[in-house]
């Protein structure tokens, strides 16, 4: 067992000084209870202040088509599902217009990975409004989006290039991808990602790496009980941490609980274990005491207050608009819910922007590009989040 609680909160204090080993002998040897004070202290030592956030969204779900499969999976569809979505510009401005009245500010895009690679129904779609690739539609989009409404989009498209992902940082405050896993055993036969060459993690964190030399913002985490082991659980989160030593953008790491879904290759597997998942926020907390660290309220609709005292300090983008796409199972919760899940946990609920008040308030720039600061100033007060009369004026 490692040193008594004070030592630990000593050592995850000090950046760097928690190794590998260390993170893994707590996962594997650590009390529950002692992981969670320690997380919990340490978020509110790093982080002052007793502000919990979230996004205001839209969900864009512009098209759901994808040359991946993942085992567990739905949001993937075929051809001629009733439930493919394939939206034009009139749509696309529709749902932001509802989450403009409904003082949203973000319109997050989410598409499958590169659909016109395996979909012949794709390319031509693409085609009919004048494009090639599903990125050069994105950005069409987020430039209409932005233009007519105000709301700051935030693309979550897949592995992209760099050369895509720089077509973007015009129009997109922020951008996503989940690495999910750093384990490739994942990639075999039977594995969770057995049939999606897109979640090879070399593939994820060289989209991660490139996002970094553009200084874009990005938002990335872990699925969490796909079939990993607590070693690549706590190996996922050093690759991500080192990333952003190194280039300074993950602006927050998401973490993700596994829920088997009918349908899926994985519709049989158990549901990831409740205390395992809480182990593996505190000690996510622990490995990046500074980092934002979010869990999603709609997949623990019961008990998501738990991870407030297990160091999370947002709970990641809700829509009072549109539903969760990519997990319509798990309905949001009402924000009103949240608020008192948040205040009877001793903190403050306040709303953000897509893009996190450090990259906005950082001293040396260059993470927001300069057509988009007009926009944000807009939106943001002096620290950061969203003015607080923008929200209560469209409540």
């Amino acid at each position: 067992m490692l040193a008594d609680l004070e030592t630990l909160l000593g050592l995850v204090e000090r950046p760097g000084a928690l190794t590998r080993p260390d993170a893994a002998r707590l996962m594997a040897e650590c009390s529950t209870e002692e992981l969670v004070t320690a997380a919990g202290r340490v978020r509110d030592l790093t982080r002052p202040g007793g502000i919990i956030t979230y996004s205001r969204k839209v969900f864009i779900n512009l098209v759901n088509l994808c040359r991946d499969t993942c085992s567990y999976c739905t949001y993937k569809k075929e051809p001629g599902d009733p439930m493919l979505s394939m939206l034009n510009p009139e749509q696309v401005l529709a749902i932001a217009e509802a989450g403009r009245r409904a003082r949203c500010t973000e319109a997050l895009f989410v598409t499958g990975e590169r659909p016109e690679q395996k979909y012949g129904e794709a390319r031509s779609w693409l085609s009919s409004m004048g494009h090639s690739s599903t990125v050069d539609y994105i950005r069409e989009m987020s430039e209409l989006v932005l233009a007519k409404t105000g709301l700051l989009p935030h693309t979550n498209a897949g592995s992209l290039t760099k050369k895509e992902m720089a077509q973007l940082r015009d129009t997109n405050v922020s951008m996503g991808v989940m690495l999910e896993t750093s384990s490739e055993r994942l990639m075999s036969k039977g594995m969770a990602h057995e049939g999606a060459p897109s979640k090879n993690p070399r593939v994820r964190i060289k989209t991660l790496t490139s996002a970094g030399e553009l200084r874009i913002p990005m938002t990335t985490g872990i699925l969490v009980g796909i079939g990993e082991t607590p070693e690549e659980l706590v190996d996922s989160l050093f690759v991500i941490k080192e990333l952003h030593e190194k280039h300074g953008h993950i602006q927050e790491v998401i973490l993700q609980n596994f829920e088997p879904k009918p349908g899926t290759g994985m519709a049989n597997f158990a549901s990831t274990e409740k205390e395992y998942f809480l182990r593996a926020v505190a000690v996510c907390r622990l490995v990046m005491p500074f980092m934002n660290i979010q869990v999603p309220p709609n997949l623990n609709p019961a008990i998501y207050g738990r991870y407030v005292d297990a160091g999370i300090n947002d709970w990641g983008g809700i829509s009072p608009v549109t539903i969760d796409h990519v997990n319509p199972e798990f309905p949001w919760p009402t924000i009103d819910s949240v608020k008192q899940v948040t205040e009877e946990k001793g903190k403050r609920l306040r709303a953000r922007l897509p893009v996190y008040p450090e990259y906005l308030l950082k001293k040396d720039g260059g993470f927001i590009s300069e057509r988009l600061e007009e926009y944000v100033r807009l939106l943001s007060d002096s620290s950061g989040l969203v003015k607080e009369e923008y929200v209560i004026n469209g409540a």
